[in-house]
């Protein structure tokens, strides 16, 4: 592998895809903001409040300095939050250039702007070969050895190919997709389907109802995303609903523990202070309800997961709400 992998942000799947890289035999840096973290990472080989029990391999070395790690790299992988996500790359263009390969692994929108996180970089950067890493990837999971796979999309064939090289083995499959807005979009919307999901496991309405929730909420993303020039196949693949699978089903999902502990009654400001982490779901749910206003775009279980996060509608009137509902085609676009 020419040069090192950069990946920036050392949460739970920043710091998976350090380790992966790393297991190709490549020099590592991680970027993270916290001296704290770096030291651990650097001294102990461990970044335990990000991956617990995970021992990472020497090669993984943690800065805190932007330049440091992006500098000569022959990936940059950027796992920011989105509502941070700017910010990182008006930093980080300082210290690009437009040769690198450069992809993100963040399933949100930008709010305000809502702007996808490759469009971002477009804006804020000189990066040109530019792609997007989603899928179903639990990152303790993959952490774990476990078997995985996932989608990288780009206009570039070389951003698939340098992705490959990066993190792709043989117990995490790297596939190759070009629906870049398709695999952004579905990798964000699809939180706020887990958040539902969360909901319904946690009031007991057994599967056949999850089934329902999750079926309809690919539905509504599925339309949302082809009305912003998403593709519709790409929702039946790993980026679709392959992800959206995984987050409605694992306890482990982010989203998931927030909904289940909404319909505990607990309030969101308490659930998101005690996750500890970020769930992109929540400031997901406000854009998905702004650009299916825009888009003409009918979301009734989208909208009420919204109203459930910033409304204070309780979740289980939000359900009975969503089966009062007229019930209308079921693929639309079938």
């Amino acid at each position: 592998m020419e040069g090192h992998v950069a990946v920036l942000g050392a949460g739970n799947w920043g710091t998976t895809l350090a380790q992966l890289a790393a297991f190709n035999g490549g020099p590592v840096r991680l970027w993270s903001r916290s001296d704290e973290v770096c030291r651990e990472i650097n001294e102990r080989h461990v970044n335990p409040r990000a991956v617990a029990g995970l021992t990472l391999d020497p090669r993984v070395t943690a800065h805190t300095r932007l330049e440091a790690c992006v500098v000569g790299a022959s990936v940059v992988m950027m796992v920011i939050p989105a509502q941070s996500f700017r910010e990182v790359a008006q930093a980080l263009s300082e210290h690009l250039e437009p040769s690198q390969v450069v992809l993100h692994a963040t399933k949100g929108i930008e709010l305000r702007t809502h702007r996808r996180m490759t469009q971002i970089l477009g804006e804020e950067t000189c990066a040109k070969a530019i792609g997007v890493l989603a899928g179903p990837n639990i990152a303790l999971e993959i952490a774990r050895g476990e078997p995985a796979g996932t989608v990288v999309a780009s206009r570039f064939p070389r951003v698939v190919t340098a992705a490959r090289r990066a993190f792709g083995s043989p117990r995490f499959m790297v596939f190759r997709g070009d629906d870049v807005a398709g695999v952004e979009l579905s990798g964000a919307l699809k939180n706020v389907v887990a958040l539902a999901a969360g909901m319904a496991t946690e009031m007991g309405l057994g599967e056949n109802a999850k089934a329902l929730l999750i079926a309809r909420g690919l539905a509504e993303i599925t339309a949302l995303a082809c009305a912003m020039g998403a593709r519709p196949g790409t929702f039946a693949g790993l980026a679709g609903v392959g992800d959206l699978i995984v987050t409605c089903a694992s306890r482990a999902s982010r989203n998931h523990r927030v909904g289940a502990a909404l319909a505990r009654g607990t309030p969101l400001d308490q659930v998101l202070e005690e996750l500890g982490a970020v769930a992109e779901g929540v400031p997901t749910a406000v854009a998905a309800s702004e650009l299916a206003a825009r888009h003409g775009i009918d979301t009734p279980l989208l909208e009420r997961v919204r109203r459930v996060l910033h409304d204070g509608l309780p979740p289980r009137e939000a359900l009975e709400e969503l089966l009062a509902l007229r019930p209308g085609r079921d693929v639309p676009w079938a």
